[in-house]
């Protein structure tokens, strides 16, 4: 059963406080009693003085009923200070005076006269006499020769004493039990204010959206990172501090250190979300989204978010190869199509001879590539391509050609699909491109090998070759010698590019007017 954290707060604060009221009532307590008594005593032994030096009192020893000078005396004065009792006695212990009549004449009790009695001293002390226990001040009587006549003893109840710290614990008890009070009322509203800060969730349910966020933003491919107006990046992801190449760990990254850009504040004074927007990030071009974070209709934080252009665009190069692959299965399929139709007419106009003769030329033609393709060409996803491209030259009136000369084994693993079709597709597309327009003959032709440690393909073709010029510039992204209204100059990149993912080389002949050779490298172990 998890506890609410209002319940927690509230539990906390009232043990606290009522721990806290405890020993200070406690200790207060403890202090008010000890004061009370000493102030008593004090008061006690002041009185007993007093009354000793009173001329009165001392004469009356000299009379045959001191009793009869000594208790009213001491009864008004015991009025008047409301002390529990003034008892006067002479050297031997004899009541002169006592609050209850009937016990004047008999004997002191309480067995703590000796000091004063003997020694002349004065002095406060407890004892238990015919009253009850009590606290009482002792003071000698001298006459007028300096000798001990006789004790006074002023006392008051020790029961009378614990009462009155009783009355002054009861007005603490009162002001503690107020501040418990407001305590409770200060750990509702304590709690309260928590609960509306975490937007209502407990603890537990923080930890959990804290943990269940982390793994989300982990596992996201694009960088996110936050930040608030003081530029301090708040929460940062792996992707993100791979992209931004930042080395070792710091907890006060600052925006303006990551991201060079002058609208990075630009998102608290709109509000507005800033979309797909291109920035360069040292060599790399990046698309950033910054969205901001509001928190009671004040921008609080932005979070950016953002990713590799280069691999978005590597990605849509991926996809039009396939789209292009499959454009030229399409192909192939489309001559084959118009080829039966046609052998469909010359057989419906009775045209045999030229029928079988159609047959027999497709048929020679079929068995030599497909001689070189299946039985030299083991792999079956080269043969997909070849077969795809062997469609297309066809469609487009070029001669294709695979090398006799090709051999080909099943290729390693790490040589997938979309290497293959990035590789070749591109390659026999861009010599197709070369030789359809500008020769009037025109011929391509493929060669493969697997022989010795590399695995080589090499396209050929009998175009019009590459300027001198255009060389350097032949595999940046971006360049092409064709003029189209469709963006271009991806193609060879992106060979260059998956060459370079095989740990492989790519390399390229050409002369003016004598056609274009490339050639691939790709070793067979990464």
């Amino acid at each position: 059963m998890k506890i609410s954290l209002q319940t927690k707060i509230m539990v906390l604060v009232l043990s606290l406080a009522f721990l806290i009221i405890i020993l200070l009532t406690a200790s207060f307590t403890y202090l008010e009693s000890k004061q009370i008594e000493e102030q008593k005593g004090r008061l006690a032994l002041k009185i007993s003085k007093t009354i000793s030096f009173m001329p009165e009192v001392i004469k009356a020893f000299q009379t045959k009923d001191p009793a009869a000078i000594i208790q009213p005396t001491v009864d008004k004065i015991g009025k008047e200070i409301e002390a529990e009792f003034i008892v006067v006695g002479n050297k031997e212990g004899i009541r002169y005076s006592h609050p209850i009549p009937e016990r004047i004449g008999k004997k002191m009790v309480g067995k703590d006269n000796h000091r004063a009695l003997i020694e002349g001293k004065y002095y406060t002390s407890k004892a238990v006499g015919s009253l009850g226990p009590s606290l009482r001040g002792k003071s000698p009587i001298f006459n007028e020769s300096g000798e001990i006549i006789g004790i006074v003893s002023v006392g008051f109840l020790v029961e009378d004493i614990n009462e009155q710290v009783f009355h002054n614990v009861i007005r603490v008890a009162i002001i503690s039990l107020v501040v418990l009070l407001i305590a409770i009322v200060g750990s509702i509203l304590l709690s309260r204010s928590i609960r509306k800060d975490t937007m209502g969730l407990e603890p537990y349910q923080i930890a959990t959206l804290y943990t269940e966020r982390d793994a989300i933003l982990q596992s996201i491919r694009e960088g996110i990172l936050a930040y608030n107006k003081t530029g301090l990046v708040t929460m940062i992801n792996q992707p993100a501090i791979n992209l931004l190449n930042i080395k070792g760990s710091s907890p006060h990254l600052k925006i303006k250190d990551l991201l060079p850009d002058k609208n990075l504040y630009q998102v608290f004074k709109t509000g507005k979300s800033q979309i797909d927007q291109e920035m360069l990030l040292e060599n790399k071009t990046v698309i950033m989204t910054r969205t901001p974070i509001f928190h009671k209709d004040e921008v609080k934080g932005v979070v950016a978010s953002f990713r590799d252009k280069t691999e978005i665009e590597q990605m849509l190069n991926t996809i039009s190869e396939v789209q292009r692959y499959s454009e030229d299965l399409r192909a192939q399929n489309h001559e084959f199509t118009n080829k039966l139709y046609v052998l469909s007419g010359l057989l419906q106009l009775g045209e045999y001879d030229e029928a079988v003769q159609m047959i027999q030329n497709e048929t020679t033609d079929f068995e030599i590539k497909n001689q070189i393709l299946f039985n030299q060409i083991e792999d079956s996803r080269v043969q997909a391509i070849l077969l795809g491209k062997m469609g297309k030259s066809s469609e487009k009136k070029i001669r294709f050609e695979i090398d006799s000369n090709s051999s080909l084994e099943k290729l390693p693993d790490h040589i997938d699909l979309i290497h293959l079709i990035v590789i070749i597709g591109n390659l026999i597309d861009n010599a197709f491109e070369a030789v359809v327009n500008h020769s009037q003959n025109p011929e391509v032709t493929f060669f493969a090998t697997d022989f010795g440690k590399d695995i080589i393909f090499e396209v050929q073709d009998n175009g019009i070759g590459i300027p001198e010029k255009n060389k350097p510039l032949l595999f940046n992204r971006g360049f092409t010698e064709k003029s189209s209204h469709v963006p271009r100059g991806y193609g060879l990149a992106n060979v260059k590019e998956a060459v370079s993912k095989l740990e492989g080389i790519v390399e390229f002949q050409s002369e003016i007017g004598e056609g274009t050779v490339f050639t691939v490298y790709l070793p067979k172990e990464q």
